[in-house]
């Protein structure tokens, strides 16, 4: 069995950097520990504060495997710019550059292919009403229509215009995808707008009919949120327990 190379750049980069790289390698983990990762293929990207620099998973590498020092730094067109033995997926780049160009907000995007989020953006409803989960994804929620294989340059804008100023999408055919302004921003509304496809695909495998939540509701769920926050986003509040969680698993992502 090969072993993967290490070389360790914690005191090498900015301290900046290796927290976000940090943040980034325990994203990568949970999403493992989720059950939300696809072998080798699906990204989490963070962008550097203040650059147009990128931290993406090295290509070939199980998401348990990540960790802060092998994360790989690229531009927006992909090219590597640090010092790795690593590269990356080119064709997986593509929909993460396309956001990363247009919204300065998103400095994480996440996009996976879970069983559910794939089932309910291939439904011709899309994502109903039928529970709180769904109330957070519905507040900001886009479609992208599949065009095959994201890999042609001409698809990006239609993903652009598609995704607009909202935080979650559902790539019909596909999987789904959310940005934030931190790891854990994109984190909890992945976490969301799963557990809301999750209740939705198993409400209607039970065959009976479902009580949907009143569109006054939905209007007002912003509002709620912010207090519930109390000035804080979600992902900011819940962050620090999830990178104690992925400390518990395994403490090798900080290296």
């Amino acid at each position: 069995m090969e072993n993967l190379a290490f070389v360790s750049l914690k005191g090498k980069v900015s301290e900046q950097e290796w927290l976000l790289r940090v943040d980034l390698a325990a994203c990568y983990r949970l999403v493992a520990d989720l059950g939300w990762d696809d072998l080798i293929y699906t990204h989490l990207s963070a962008r550097l504060a203040g650059t147009d620099e990128y931290l993406v998973n090295p290509f070939g590498l199980a998401f348990d495997e990540v960790t802060a020092s092998n994360l790989v730094k690229v531009d927006l067109q992909g090219n590597i710019l640090d010092d790795t033995p690593y590269v990356i997926n080119p064709a997986g780049f593509t929909i993460h550059s396309a956001i990363h160009e247009v919204r300065p907000d998103a400095h994480c995007v996440i996009h996976l292919h879970t069983n559910a989020t794939t089932v309910v953006a291939s439904q011709t409803n899309g994502l109903l009403p039928y529970s709180q989960y769904s109330l957070f994804s519905l507040a900001s929620l886009s479609y992208h229509h599949y065009e095959g294989l994201a890999v042609r340059e001409a698809e990006k804008k239609r993903l652009q215009d598609d995704i607009g100023t909202t935080n979650h999408m559902l790539l019909v055919n596909h999987g789904g995808l959310t940005v934030g302004a931190t790891v854990g921003d994109a984190f909890m509304r992945f976490f969301d707008l799963q557990r809301a496809c999750e209740i939705q695909v198993m409400l209607q495998a039970a065959g009976q009919e479902a009580t949907t939540i009143p569109q006054a509701i939905l209007d007002n769920i912003k509002q709620q949120q912010n207090v519930v926050n109390i000035g804080e986003s979600g992902g900011q509040k819940i962050w620090p327990a999830m990178l104690r969680k992925a400390y518990k698993l395994d403490p090798g992502f900080m290296q």
